[in-house]
């Protein structure tokens, strides 16, 4: 357990000064969720100190039908130790002499059971929390795999990953962020495979996190750990997966966890770790790679298709006379650079609305905005049908992209290349690409190149972004990682 400190106060043999200081500091009497029972041990004064509903009653109704059945006899002498070893038959507790920790553990929803006389006070873990069973996530669906997903309970989730990676090598070290929140947050590796460096570079700047709550959990975390924080695309990645955050463990990243989220950070991540998806692991070979290349070519539509649309119309000199049919026969009302700028705020409203309606009235929502929205703006020509047509391929391909944050930021490069080919035409629209891939080439995420393995170039890291290789080939760990353990198969 992670002991903190923030009150100097440490346990008092008096136990009216011991039940005085935390009834003022937890507001037990003025919390109605702060309870204390006094208890009487053998004939040796004690009280009980708990958070209701985040303690398993059933098992502090056991602990305590034992203590009350205690003669002095039994008690003494050394009452803590006897009731660690002996009485208490639990496997989860400590002996704790500091106040400031015993407060945190309590308020993390553990017991603590002091005696009068005692400068050491016993906590024990019955712990509770309310909690969801696991479940397949709605972001990473699969046709065939587990339908088990990360839940909001932290000790849930390393069940989950501990249950597919039986590795005597795994390591999980828990941190405690926030002043005040004190929310637990656990460091996933395998120490074997993964590198010292890593390993010591993301330890290194989670306990560097001085802030007094992170209440939003892993994304609050994320901000705090990646340095470069005003870049647009994701440096981390991010699951709801069991399998999936197993298998990154095995390559040698580093999982993150915050007590409260379902979303587990994977890091380091490149722009290639954002296309792949479970999906192509779970079908066989060909269709992996049908699947992964269809998925790209979403993702480059996504960004790319509407903003060369509006430049070939702006330029019909740029296009081959084979393409002249390209471009709208009659532009509307309203110029065909505001059109697009209309449609992708009009698109990211529609997903917004979403996001916020009931699901029974999702559908006729979605039915509203394509028919009758849609529709009636072709006919009083605001928009041209060809607008709406790239359009609404560009919101599939958003949909298609894998990993949500990187749809998020290719929304806003989608927007960024329609705003400055709009203005400036052709020099316009190759600015907007040489700014993009610039962009992209300076990002690094944990130390990795995030292009990598296109630049630096890797060929059989490339090829393995390429083509969805068989397992039974993949011999080699990621070589970006520095694995420890680089070989995944004995070398023949």
């Amino acid at each position: 357990m992670v002991k903190t400190s923030g009150y100097p106060a440490k346990v008092s043999p008096k136990l009216a000064e011991n039940m005085k200081y935390l009834t003022e500091k937890l507001g037990a009497g003025e919390s109605i969720d702060v309870l204390t029972k006094n208890l009487d041990l053998g004939g040796k004064k004690g009280f009980l100190l708990y958070i209701d509903g985040l303690t398993n009653g059933e098992v502090v109704a056991l602990i305590l039908q034992k203590l009350t059945q205690m003669t002095r006899t039994e008690l003494c002498p050394d009452p803590v130790q006897k009731l660690v070893t002996q009485k208490i038959a639990y496997m989860e507790l400590e002996v704790i002499t500091e106040l400031s920790a015993i407060i945190d553990e309590v308020l993390s929803g553990q017991m603590a059971l002091f005696l009068e006389g005692e400068t050491e006070a016993i906590v024990i873990d019955t712990r509770s929390y309310p909690a969801r069973s696991p479940e397949e996530p709605d972001t990473e669906r699969l046709t065939r795999g587990s339908r088990d997903g990360f839940v909001e309970t932290m000790i849930f989730n390393l069940a989950l990953v501990r249950r597919r990676v039986r590795d005597p090598g795994l390591r999980v070290e828990g941190i405690r962020l926030g002043r005040r929140s004190k929310t637990d947050v656990a460091m996933v590796y395998i120490k074997d495979i993964a590198s010292p460096q890593l390993v010591a570079n993301v330890r290194k700047r989670l306990k560097g996190i001085d802030v007094d709550g992170v209440p939003m959990a892993e994304k609050s975390v994320e901000e705090f750990i990646t340095l470069n924080r005003w870049n647009i695309f994701p440096l981390v990645r991010y699951t709801e997966r069991p399998d999936v955050a197993a298998q990154h463990l095995f390559e040698g990243h580093v999982l993150i966890m915050v007590d409260s989220s379902p979303a587990v950070m994977i890091l380091p991540a490149t722009l290639f770790h954002h296309l792949q998806h479970a999906e192509e692991y779970r079908q066989n070979i060909f269709s992996g790679i049908y699947v992964r290349w269809i998925r790209f070519f979403a993702v480059l539509i996504s960004v790319f298709l509407a903003p060369l649309y509006l430049l070939v119309s702006l330029q019909p000199e740029l296009l081959p006379e084979a393409l002249k049919f390209i471009g709208p026969q009659k532009v509307g009302n309203i110029p065909l650079f505001l059109q697009f700028i209309l449609i992708h705020f009009g698109i990211d409203l529609i997903r917004i609305a979403g996001i916020h309606t009931p699901d029974p009235l999702a559908t006729a929502l979605s039915l509203i905005a394509a028919l009758l929205i849609g529709q009636i703006a072709i006919d009083v020509g605001i928009f041209t049908p060809e607008v709406l047509l790239y359009g609404g391929l560009v919101a599939v391909g958003m949909f298609a992209t894998s990993s949500w944050e990187l749809s998020q930021a290719n929304r806003l490069v989608h927007l960024f290349m329609l705003l400055i080919t709009g203005m400036f035409k052709l020099p316009g629209f190759v600015a907007g690409v040489v700014l993009v891939v610039l962009r992209l080439i300076t990002n690094n995420s944990f130390g990795v190149p995030y292009l990598w393995p296109l630049i630096p170039f890797n060929l059989s890291g490339f090829f393995s972004v390429l083509l969805r290789q068989p397992l039974s080939l993949d011999k080699r760990r990621p070589a970006a990682l520095h694995p420890s353990d680089e070989d995944r198969m004995p070398q023949e």
